[in-house]
């Protein structure tokens, strides 16, 4: 057992090791800097290239940044302070113009710049002699606030987006329609996110205090994916597929292999990705490619899944085996948490960001409702999501067997279950499910590596209150807690949205501490 821990570790550090260039990104971005995309306002994956961007500071110019063909562009700067910043009009195609925004008044806005603060600023184009009134202040709302908030480190994005929609105008009775919309979107994000941290603990009894880091994977993976995925992401494929190989290989091998052979065979699998992300990221580094953000999400989901079944196989089963107790392995689910978080620091940095393409969008008016049309895709989603999930666990045999796994998981395995493997499986679908809510969660607001560790407190609110162990619990509780969340911004300041949902939880675990769709249980 001590040699395999040992093997393991130095697989591990390799695989960080082969990884090019992106891990020193961290210690590279200590200084200050604002950078945005210009996209074209009728085809937002599509950049405008030549634009010129002025940095002033006390009358005197910084630095003049322009445009790359993506639209990307990024200014250095001295150090923090307060900056004007300047579009060049005439630098701007003909057929476009920049929109006027509450931040940006014929080109020109101030920009407060924190210390070690990478800053996005927002420019949107018009195309010419479009109507920069009501319409388009509207459209562009949401994005001057996530820029006004870039540098707040205490509070969720979510919260950022509840004072949005509650400053649309209208009275009491429209701002509760849309409060209520808005909740119901962040509470199918956490609902889809919330079932694999239930079902997990319904298998296993474990409190997966790691489950918002695996969050967090999910978003950046779609975000490195959409992006480029050059290095870094091809040298994460070929280690995730060779995790995926072995793990799949004990799910379906395990005794129609022998030991020796089974083992032996994954260990192959695992040290053929960490030999083919060193070829790709020595010899092929600049190998780039990126797919669209929904295939990207798809790539994300997948990792998401061979991340969980991993944790599992090599970490959680063996531990189960030695018959470690819950609490050390609550306290090992912790130490797991800091450990993803600050690898995902280390990769991909600090910053805050949106998906690319997505940042600013033209309102869709339903009826008194107004939203992008990223968050209505959003709430579709997941509540496809939600459904499949459900029929998965009413109607397949898999899904039966993780029920009776988590309601009773000795009788479970005495009516010859075999529950290492449904667990298993427990994980596959927690994982992925995880990594989806990062990716919705992300495109509704904004992707940073503390992201799935502010949802986290949110998500242990949702099961709690539906009922530890079951997922429908945890669908009716993760929508609850948005709902809550949000509406409470109708009578309290928005710093106290995620106190309340946590009250409720309170409350419930007083008035029914089974929750609202759990059984009571006979201790003694």
């Amino acid at each position: 057992m001590r040699t395999r821990l040992v093997t393991v570790l130095l697989a591990l550090i390799t695989a960080f090791l082969v990884i090019p260039g992106a891990a020193a990104t961290a210690d590279e971005q200590g200084g200050e800097s604002l950078h945005g995309q210009i996209v074209q306002p009728d085809d937002r994956d599509q950049g405008v290239e030549g634009i010129e961007i002025t940095v002033f500071q006390e009358g005197d110019e910084i630095v003049v940044a322009a445009t790359d063909p993506d639209g990307m562009w990024e200014a250095e700067l001295p150090g923090p302070g307060t900056y004007r910043v300047v579009v060049d009009q005439e630098s701007v195609p003909d057929d476009f113009a920049v929109r006027e925004t509450a931040l940006l008044s014929d080109g020109e806005a101030e920009v407060e710049v924190e210390s070690g603060d990478r800053r996005p600023f927002i420019v949107v184009l018009e195309m010419a002699g479009a109507s920069s009134g009501g319409e388009a202040e509207q459209s562009e709302s949401p994005s001057p606030e996530d820029e006004a908030t870039e540098g707040d480190e205490g509070e969720a994005p979510a919260e950022d987006e509840s004072v949005e929609v509650e400053g649309v105008s209208g009275g009491f009775g429209e701002r509760f329609v849309q409060l209520t919309a808005a909740g119901l979107l962040f509470g199918l994000v956490i609902a889809v996110s919330a079932i694999g941290l239930s079902l997990i603990f319904g298998t296993t009894q474990v409190i997966n205090f790691s489950h918002g880091d695996m969050v967090t994977f999910g978003a950046m993976m779609a975000l490195l994916f959409s992006s480029g995925a050059a290095g870094m992401g091809n040298s994460l494929l070929a280690i995730f597929a060779g995790l995926g190989v072995a793990v799949l290989l004990g799910a379906f091998m395990e005794g129609r292999l022998g030991r020796t052979v089974l083992v032996a065979l994954q260990w192959v699998s695992v040290m053929a990705g960490i030999a083919l992300a060193t070829v790709l990221g020595v010899f092929f580094p600049d190998l780039g490619w990126k797919v669209p953000l929904w295939a990207a999400a798809g790539i994300a989901v997948v990792m998401g899944a061979v991340l969980g079944g991993s944790l599992e196989r090599y970490l959680w089963r063996p531990l189960r085996k030695r018959d470690v107790a819950l609490i050390q392995m609550f306290i090992v689910s912790i130490g797991l948490a800091l450990i993803l978080r600050h690898v995902i620091l280390v990769m991909f940095g600090a910053n805050r960001t949106r998906y690319a393409g997505f940042q600013v969008q033209e309102l869709v008016h339903i009826g008194p409702i107004s939203m992008p049309p990223r968050d209505l895709v959003i709430m579709g989603v997941a509540v496809v999501v939600l459904v499949l999930v459900a029929c998965l666990l009413q109607f397949t045999r898999i899904g039966k067997a993780m029920r009776a796994v988590s309601d009773n998981r000795d009788l479970a395995e005495s009516s010859g279950i075999d529950v290492d493997r449904v667990t298993l499986y427990v994980w596959l679908l927690g994982g992925g499910l995880a990594s989806l809510g990062g990716v919705l969660f992300g495109l509704n607001q904004v992707v940073d590596y503390e992201m799935g560790f502010r949802l986290l407190l949110l998500m242990f609110a949702a099961v709690i209150l539906g009922g530890l162990g079951t997922a429908y619990g945890a669908m009716v509780g993760g929508i609850s807690v948005g709902l809550v969340a949000m509406l409470s911004t109708l009578w309290f300041p928005t710093q106290l949205m995620q106190a309340w949902a946590l009250a409720l939880m309170i409350l419930m675990l007083l008035v029914r501490p089974q929750g609202l769709l759990g059984q009571r249980e006979r201790v003694g």
